[in-house]
């Protein structure tokens, strides 16, 4: 069964999520809540690539079950092949962006995974 896992302290997930999230707070703080989703995710790729991390835009990921390819999706971001950033500017998060984000752990990679929401005054990650 699926479920959220936590990015342990010290690994390079959680180094690479805390720089996303570092980033992902500046855009947000420059753009201010009310822009469309893709003026989101485009301002915070320019950011992370300026920085120099490795980052994929709407980036095809295959879903296996039992080894065979039963689905994909398109991530928001990939960055340096190890992080899939999901950008939301929504008011509020719904359940079902969570299981999504759960549910890709079936994905073709043991990428981590986070939604950044920009819509609010502070942005939830």
């Amino acid at each position: 069964m699926n479920k959220i896992v936590r990015i342990e302290e010290g690994s390079d997930s959680y180094d690479l999520a805390g720089k996303v999230i570092g980033f992902a707070m500046k855009v947000h703080s420059k753009l201010g809540p009310g822009f469309l989703e893709s003026v989101y995710q485009n301002t915070l790729a320019g950011e992370l690539r300026r920085a120099g991390l490795k980052v994929e835009a709407e980036k095809p990921i295959s879903f296996f079950y039992e080894g065979d390819v039963v689905g994909a999706f398109v991530a928001d971001l990939l960055v340096n092949d190890a992080l899939i950033v999901e950008t939301k500017a929504i008011q509020a998060l719904a359940k079902a962006h969570e299981v999504q984000l759960v549910n890709l752990s079936g994905s073709d990679a043991d990428q981590r995974r986070i939604v950044v929401e920009f819509w609010c005054d502070t942005p939830r990650l």
